[in-house]
Protein backbone atom coordinates (compact mmCIF):
# COMPACT_ATOMS: atom_id res chain seq x y z
CA UNK A 1 0.00 0.00 0.00
CA UNK A 2 1.23 3.39 -0.49
CA UNK A 3 2.56 5.74 1.85
CA UNK A 4 0.81 8.40 0.24
CA UNK A 5 -2.81 7.83 -0.68
CA UNK A 6 -3.35 11.80 -1.99
CA UNK A 7 -2.84 11.48 -5.56
CA UNK A 8 -4.67 8.13 -5.57
CA UNK A 9 -7.40 10.14 -4.14
CA UNK A 10 -6.77 12.77 -6.91
CA UNK A 11 -7.44 10.68 -9.29
CA UNK A 12 -10.41 8.59 -7.99
CA UNK A 13 -12.11 11.63 -7.43
CA UNK A 14 -11.51 12.95 -10.76
CA UNK A 15 -12.29 9.45 -12.77
CA UNK A 16 -15.70 9.65 -10.44
CA UNK A 17 -16.31 12.98 -11.64
CA UNK A 18 -16.04 12.28 -15.50
CA UNK A 19 -18.89 9.96 -15.17
CA UNK A 20 -20.71 12.28 -12.91
CA UNK A 21 -20.76 14.84 -15.78
CA UNK A 22 -21.85 11.97 -18.18
CA UNK A 23 -24.77 10.97 -16.20
CA UNK A 24 -28.09 12.13 -18.03
CA UNK A 25 -31.66 12.83 -16.49
CA UNK A 26 -33.31 9.51 -17.73
CA UNK A 27 -30.68 7.72 -15.61
CA UNK A 28 -31.12 9.23 -12.33
CA UNK A 29 -33.50 6.63 -11.54
CA UNK A 30 -31.67 3.43 -13.28
CA UNK A 31 -30.59 0.33 -10.83
CA UNK A 32 -26.91 0.19 -9.45
CA UNK A 33 -25.21 -2.80 -8.42
CA UNK A 34 -25.33 -1.20 -4.79
CA UNK A 35 -28.43 -2.30 -4.24
CA UNK A 36 -29.96 0.19 -2.24
CA UNK A 37 -29.42 3.01 -4.31
CA UNK A 38 -30.63 3.93 -7.86
CA UNK A 39 -28.31 6.34 -9.55
CA UNK A 40 -29.55 9.65 -7.87
CA UNK A 41 -29.27 8.50 -4.60
CA UNK A 42 -25.80 7.47 -5.58
CA UNK A 43 -24.76 10.48 -6.88
CA UNK A 44 -26.15 11.83 -3.44
CA UNK A 45 -24.02 9.35 -1.05
CA UNK A 46 -20.65 9.57 -3.47
CA UNK A 47 -20.90 13.68 -3.25
CA UNK A 48 -21.75 13.24 0.30
CA UNK A 49 -18.57 11.16 1.26
CA UNK A 50 -16.25 13.28 -0.58
CA UNK A 51 -18.09 16.24 1.46
CA UNK A 52 -17.47 13.82 4.84
CA UNK A 53 -13.33 13.15 3.86
CA UNK A 54 -13.20 17.36 3.48
CA UNK A 55 -14.56 17.75 6.68
CA UNK A 56 -12.45 14.93 8.23
CA UNK A 57 -9.18 16.09 6.77
CA UNK A 58 -9.68 20.01 8.05
CA UNK A 59 -10.31 18.79 11.61
CA UNK A 60 -13.81 18.23 11.76
CA UNK A 61 -16.22 15.22 12.99
CA UNK A 62 -16.99 12.42 10.43
CA UNK A 63 -20.13 11.42 12.55
CA UNK A 64 -21.54 15.44 12.27
CA UNK A 65 -21.57 15.11 8.39
CA UNK A 66 -24.51 12.73 6.63
CA UNK A 67 -22.80 10.79 4.04
CA UNK A 68 -25.53 11.83 1.16
CA UNK A 69 -25.70 15.17 -0.34
CA UNK A 70 -29.32 16.79 0.27
CA UNK A 71 -31.05 19.23 -1.90
CA UNK A 72 -29.43 18.88 -5.08
CA UNK A 73 -31.50 19.04 -8.68
CA UNK A 74 -31.56 16.39 -10.92
CA UNK A 75 -28.87 19.16 -12.91
CA UNK A 76 -26.68 20.00 -10.03
CA UNK A 77 -25.02 16.53 -9.64
CA UNK A 78 -21.75 17.47 -11.65
CA UNK A 79 -21.54 20.88 -9.42
CA UNK A 80 -21.74 19.65 -6.57
CA UNK A 81 -19.73 16.76 -7.11
CA UNK A 82 -17.02 18.81 -7.91
CA UNK A 83 -17.05 21.31 -5.09
CA UNK A 84 -16.90 18.45 -2.83
CA UNK A 85 -14.40 16.79 -4.57
CA UNK A 86 -12.12 19.79 -4.61
CA UNK A 87 -12.77 20.77 -1.54
CA UNK A 88 -11.35 17.62 -0.46
CA UNK A 89 -8.09 17.48 -2.89
CA UNK A 90 -7.52 20.97 -1.05
CA UNK A 91 -8.21 19.82 2.38
CA UNK A 92 -5.85 16.74 2.34
CA UNK A 93 -3.09 19.04 0.91
CA UNK A 94 -1.06 19.46 3.61
CA UNK A 95 1.81 16.78 4.68
CA UNK A 96 0.42 17.10 8.58
CA UNK A 97 -2.97 15.82 7.73
CA UNK A 98 -1.61 11.95 6.68
CA UNK A 99 0.25 11.45 10.39
CA UNK A 100 -3.09 13.24 12.25
CA UNK A 101 -5.65 10.83 13.82
CA UNK A 102 -8.85 11.45 12.58
CA UNK A 103 -12.49 10.07 14.22
CA UNK A 104 -14.24 8.22 10.98
CA UNK A 105 -17.62 6.39 12.00
CA UNK A 106 -16.34 3.32 12.00
CA UNK A 107 -13.10 4.24 14.22
CA UNK A 108 -9.82 6.41 14.82
CA UNK A 109 -7.03 5.99 12.35
CA UNK A 110 -4.25 8.05 10.77
CA UNK A 111 -4.99 10.33 8.19
CA UNK A 112 -3.74 7.78 5.18
CA UNK A 113 -5.44 5.40 6.42
CA UNK A 114 -8.59 6.79 6.68
CA UNK A 115 -7.90 8.28 2.92
CA UNK A 116 -7.23 4.93 2.15
CA UNK A 117 -10.25 4.14 2.89
CA UNK A 118 -12.00 6.77 0.99
CA UNK A 119 -10.33 5.94 -2.12
CA UNK A 120 -12.01 2.62 -1.64
CA UNK A 121 -15.35 3.98 -1.50
CA UNK A 122 -14.82 6.09 -4.48
CA UNK A 123 -13.15 3.75 -6.87
CA UNK A 124 -16.06 1.23 -5.37
CA UNK A 125 -18.63 4.04 -5.86
CA UNK A 126 -17.41 4.82 -9.47
CA UNK A 127 -17.35 1.15 -10.83
CA UNK A 128 -21.30 1.19 -9.43
CA UNK A 129 -21.68 4.56 -11.55
CA UNK A 130 -20.39 2.96 -14.35
CA UNK A 131 -22.08 -0.35 -14.25
CA UNK A 132 -25.06 2.05 -14.43
CA UNK A 133 -24.39 3.94 -17.14
CA UNK A 134 -23.55 0.71 -18.97
CA UNK A 135 -19.69 1.12 -18.78
CA UNK A 136 -19.40 3.65 -20.70
CA UNK A 137 -15.61 4.49 -20.57
CA UNK A 138 -12.59 2.59 -19.44
CA UNK A 139 -11.39 2.70 -15.93
CA UNK A 140 -8.12 3.37 -14.53
CA UNK A 141 -7.08 -0.23 -13.38
CA UNK A 142 -3.91 0.87 -11.13
CA UNK A 143 -7.40 2.63 -9.18
CA UNK A 144 -9.18 -0.67 -8.25
CA UNK A 145 -5.76 -2.66 -7.62
CA UNK A 146 -5.28 -0.31 -4.90
CA UNK A 147 -9.05 -0.55 -3.23
CA UNK A 148 -8.75 -4.48 -3.69
CA UNK A 149 -5.82 -4.13 -1.32
CA UNK A 150 -7.64 -1.59 1.16
CA UNK A 151 -10.54 -3.52 0.58
CA UNK A 152 -8.65 -7.17 1.79
CA UNK A 153 -6.49 -5.60 4.70
CA UNK A 154 -10.18 -3.78 5.69
CA UNK A 155 -12.18 -6.55 5.33
CA UNK A 156 -10.17 -9.50 5.63
CA UNK A 157 -12.70 -12.12 5.99
CA UNK A 158 -14.88 -13.04 3.17
CA UNK A 159 -18.00 -13.04 5.56
CA UNK A 160 -19.69 -9.88 6.79
CA UNK A 161 -22.54 -9.64 9.01
CA UNK A 162 -25.22 -6.75 8.19
CA UNK A 163 -23.24 -4.08 10.52
CA UNK A 164 -20.58 -4.27 7.25
CA UNK A 165 -21.71 -2.00 4.63
CA UNK A 166 -20.39 -4.47 1.92
CA UNK A 167 -22.21 -8.03 1.27
CA UNK A 168 -20.01 -11.34 1.96
CA UNK A 169 -17.26 -11.50 -0.93
CA UNK A 170 -17.95 -13.78 -3.88
CA UNK A 171 -15.91 -15.55 -6.22
CA UNK A 172 -14.35 -13.09 -9.18
CA UNK A 173 -15.34 -14.22 -12.50
CA UNK A 174 -12.22 -16.02 -13.94
CA UNK A 175 -10.60 -13.52 -15.78
CA UNK A 176 -11.68 -10.57 -14.32
CA UNK A 177 -9.83 -7.38 -14.41
CA UNK A 178 -9.23 -5.65 -11.22
CA UNK A 179 -12.63 -3.85 -10.87
CA UNK A 180 -14.54 -6.77 -11.26
CA UNK A 181 -11.78 -8.45 -8.83
CA UNK A 182 -12.63 -5.53 -6.54
CA UNK A 183 -16.05 -5.76 -6.94
CA UNK A 184 -16.58 -9.71 -5.80
CA UNK A 185 -14.80 -8.91 -2.94
CA UNK A 186 -17.17 -6.69 -1.49
CA UNK A 187 -20.06 -8.72 -2.71
CA UNK A 188 -21.27 -6.95 -6.05
CA UNK A 189 -22.51 -8.19 -8.80
CA UNK A 190 -22.23 -6.70 -12.51
CA UNK A 191 -26.00 -5.63 -13.58
CA UNK A 192 -27.33 -7.69 -16.19
CA UNK A 193 -26.94 -6.52 -19.51
CA UNK A 194 -29.93 -8.97 -20.84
Amino acid sequence: MTNDPRPLFGRAAEQAAELVRSVRAEQLDGSTPCTEFDVRALLSHLTGATHRVAVVAEGGDANAVRPFAEGVPDDGWTAAYDEARIRAVKAWAGDDRLDAVVRLPFGEMPGRAALSAYVLETVTHTWDLSEALGRPRELDQELAEFALTVAQRMLPDEQRDENTPFATARPAPEGADAYGRLAAWLGREPLSRA
